[in-house]
């Protein structure tokens, strides 16, 4: 999968939006507005892109597919992803033209056969055996059965296939077999009518996340070329039908940055919020760095304190170093009075829950 190289999207300082953010809102209209402090010298968030999601559970089984062109599309969206299964895929078209579809091998081929040594009763009966193999160990008969079932319309092998081939997990690493995975679950939902009330629903939710940070790079040697605008427009989707806080974090920081489209740094911190209030740890650690150093909104310390040490007791310490880094960094140079009323926001924020 391609990573979101969130070291191009650093927040720029820009004229202060008078934004009210949920509920660190104040009454900044009533006060002069401090002086914003520099950006801090440390790197911005590391890679956030379609975290894994939770051990699958056992849900709606049976979506039945059809074999005609299918294609999703929303005003949010912009244009819209058009592919047919096993004969042809998308291409990114330039900024006001339709998708184009042109011929492509197999776009859903499994690559591996979706045969194994005893039949399978049911769509479910392939994904339990498929689950029970590959937690066993035994990744390329489990990436067969999930090949079956997800040949016959079923979201969530089709979503494992795409996290196996994405991450070479016991088959070899195809990037664009993944992305192909991830464009039939889309495909499929909208053809079902889909929605965020599906049992199937993060899993629609994170693959439209996934299709975003591919087409933010593109990938080599493939049909699949750089479209920052349909990245963007994918994050949006997800963000705003599914609520996905790693789309909502992804869609925010293209906001910050303008990438894909116009740059809102008031809309790229209300999206961060939205995020933050999910215990999303880097958009909690984002929103906080925005927040403390007064970059593109008016300063507010120590509500950007408090969403720093909120991101900071629930990061990783190993892979989330950089949110330790912010959240120390803005505590040493927080006066007492900031550092106070961070921890009563803090308090407050948890009895809020």
């Amino acid at each position: 999968m391609r990573i979101y190289d969130l070291s191009r999207l650093i927040v720029p300082a820009v004229a202060a939006t008078g934004a009210l953010l949920g509920n660190a809102a104040l009454a900044l209209a009533q006060t002069a507005l401090p002086a914003a402090m520099p950006v801090m010298s440390s790197p911005l968030p590391g890679p956030v892109v379609s975290t894994p999601l939770p051990p699958l559970p056992m849900g709606r089984t049976v979506i039945e597919s059809s074999p005609a062109s299918t294609a999703t599309s929303s005003s949010v969206m912009g244009r819209a992803l058009a592919i047919t299964p096993g004969a042809q895929a998308l291409v990114p078209g330039n900024p006001g033209d339709d998708s184009k579809i042109v011929n492509a091998p197999a776009a859903y081929a499994p690559a591996v056969a979706p045969h194994v040594a005893e039949p399978f009763k049911s769509l479910r009966d392939a994904f339990t055996k498929g689950m029970r193999g590959y937690n066993a160990g035994d990744k390329l008969d489990a990436a067969r059965a999930f090949a079956y079932a997800a040949a016959h319309g079923h979201a969530m092998s089709s979503w494992k296939l795409a996290r196996m081939y994405a991450e070479g997990d016991g088959v070899p690493h195809d990037d664009l077999k993944a992305f192909e995975y991830y464009s039939k679950i889309t495909d499929e939902a909208t053809d079902a009518d889909e929605g965020p009330a599906s049992p199937n629903a993060r899993f629609i939710a994170n693959a439209y996340v996934a299709l975003g940070t591919y087409f933010l790079d593109g990938i080599p040697n493939s049909y699949v070329k750089l479209d920052s605008e349909r990245a963007r427009s994918l994050f949006e989707y997800a963000a705003t039908l599914f609520g996905d806080p790693d789309a909502q974090y992804n869609f925010a920081r293209m906001l910050a940055d303008g990438t894909g489209g116009p740059k809102d740094i008031r809309q790229a911190v209300r999206w961060l919020n939205l995020a933050a209030e999910k215990n999303h740890r880097p958009s909690q650690a984002l929103l906080g760095h925005i927040l403390f150093t007064g970059n593109g909104v008016p300063r507010q310390a120590a509500q950007g304190l408090m969403w720093l040490s909120l991101a900071k007791e629930g990061a990783d310490p190993t892979r989330d170093a950089w949110i330790a880094q912010l959240r120390d960094q803005a505590f040493a140079a927080a006066n007492e009075n900031e550092r106070q009323l961070a921890t009563l926001y803090i308090d407050q924020h948890g009895k809020g829950r």
